[in-house]
């Protein structure tokens, strides 16, 4: 118990989704307290998507603004407060969609993050 958990332990995929529960209950507060617009699909009967999970990888996606930014900030520390888990914001990046560069880069100093570029792949370097 005082070692924690290793690389390869049956346990450990287990214990990530339980943290990773987590996350998305903060993230779905947020969103119910209006603190943060997720990005809109359709529009006659909107469905709307503030993020994606898969293995350890996060994509969080949003309008541009920010109260989106300070939502987004603050729900990351949160989470690392409350799991105990660390979010590595120097290998996080900031994407945007047709937003100015200049934009970007004062989000992702208020971030602590990169700016990012399209196209970029969510599935890791081939």
């Amino acid at each position: 118990m005082e070692r924690g958990l290793r690389q390869g332990d049956p346990l450990s995929p287990f214990l990530f989704l339980l943290a990773a529960k987590g996350f998305h209950v903060l993230m779905e507060s947020l969103f119910v307290n209006n603190l943060f617009s997720g990005y809109q699909l359709g529009s006659s009967n909107p469905f709307v998507v503030s993020h994606l999970q898969f293995a350890d990888d996060t994509l969080i996606l949003g309008e541009k603004s920010w109260a989106n930014v300070r939502g987004m900030r603050v729900v990351l520390l949160l989470f690392e407060s409350l799991s105990g888990l660390k979010v590595n914001f120097m290998k996080s990046q900031l994407v945007g969609v047709n937003v100015a560069g200049s934009w970007l880069s004062k989000a992702a100093m208020v971030l602590n993050c990169r700016v990012g570029s399209l196209p970029f792949s969510i599935w890791g370097a081939y």
